[in-house]
């Protein structure tokens, strides 16, 4: 189990609202609920992943002036020392609608304050990196940022994570972000969107590893929603560690749960990435199970109440 891991990424104040079902193009449907406001971002959500698994979690993240982290942050093992706060833009938001027949959600995202990290910030926040085993981000903060904590972490010998989320509306990825990139953890749309190979079946998913492997990356990882997920190690090792059987009642925050969830249990050679997976698919079949982003991630408990049920 980790000691100490750092999330560099967004925090979104979520306004969510469920639909009978999504809308096609102009039309116009009426709500039976009202828009609830939670905490989210992809990057908060990560690290209450991995702070509800007795992880102490550093919070790299940029928010408004705003914004009342006591309130909003106030989530053990998470440490807020590196949270910084932007003089020009707003906290980020972003608008959800789930539909109640299937769980299912389409978000868009105001970035305010995320957008307006640097990788001055990141320097500024170094010793958060350095003093960690791994390093989380996605794509909520502008590339550089990601692309600087991973070159600090990998000069301080820091496993790093790349959730590849949201894709850049262009495609592709820097391969100077590839190349310090230790574990990649796409779904199987944001795969494709990379490597142009549809996944479809056991030979898809080892060609796209193959596409990261060439690219300097040691570890994949593709979550195939409720098929699982799957793995594999440059070395060869792969395999699929199932989904937990639920009835979905809001997938917002399954994949960041999933990711964060899975961190806290590696070992920093990796050797046990089965394992972990299976405790993070845990955690996100409860997140699954719940309303919201943040407020529907488990404790480390009620995930080892799962995995002892099964």
């Amino acid at each position: 189990m980790a000691h100490i891991i750092t999330v560099l990424g967004s925090t979104n104040i979520d306004k969510v609202v469920s639909v009978p079902r999504f809308a096609t193009s102009g039309e116009t449907l009426h709500t039976p609920n009202h828009m609830v406001d939670a905490m989210g971002g992809k990057g908060l959500n990560q690290g209450v992943a991995v702070a509800r698994s007795g992880v102490q979690t550093n919070m790299i993240t940029k928010v408004g002036m705003e914004f009342d982290m006591a309130k909003n942050m106030n989530v053990e093992h998470l440490n807020t020392e590196y949270v910084l706060r932007s003089k020009t833009e707003e906290t980020g938001q972003a608008y959800i609608t789930v539909s109640a027949e299937t769980g299912d959600n389409i978000i868009h995202i105001y970035g305010g304050a995320n957008a307006d990290m640097t990788t001055a910030d990141v320097q500024a926040s170094a010793a958060a990196i350095i003093e960690s085993e791994f390093v989380i981000a996605q794509l909520e903060t502008p590339v550089e940022t990601v692309i600087e904590a991973f070159k600090i972490a990998r000069e301080n010998g820091v496993k790093t994570i790349l959730n590849p989320a949201p894709m850049p509306e262009h495609g592709g990825l820097p391969a100077e972000l590839l190349a310090v990139t230790d574990i990649i953890a796409p779904n199987e749309h944001e795969t494709f969107l990379l490597t142009g190979i549809e996944v479809s079946d056991e030979a898809s998913m080892l060609a796209n590893a193959a596409y990261y492997f060439e690219r300097g990356i040691q570890t994949v990882i593709i979550t195939i929603g409720s098929h699982g997920a799957f793995y594999m190690h440059k070395s060869g090792d792969h395999g699929v560690v199932p989904a937990f059987k639920v009835n979905a009642v809001d997938t917002t925050a399954a994949g960041d749960t999933f990711i964060g969830a899975t961190a806290t249990r590696l070992h920093a050679n990796l050797d046990n990435l089965a394992e972990a997976m299976r405790y993070g698919a845990a955690a996100s079949s409860l997140t699954v199970s719940r309303a919201g982003a943040q407020p529907s991630i488990p404790t480390e408990d009620e995930v080892l109440a799962v995995l002892a049920a099964h």
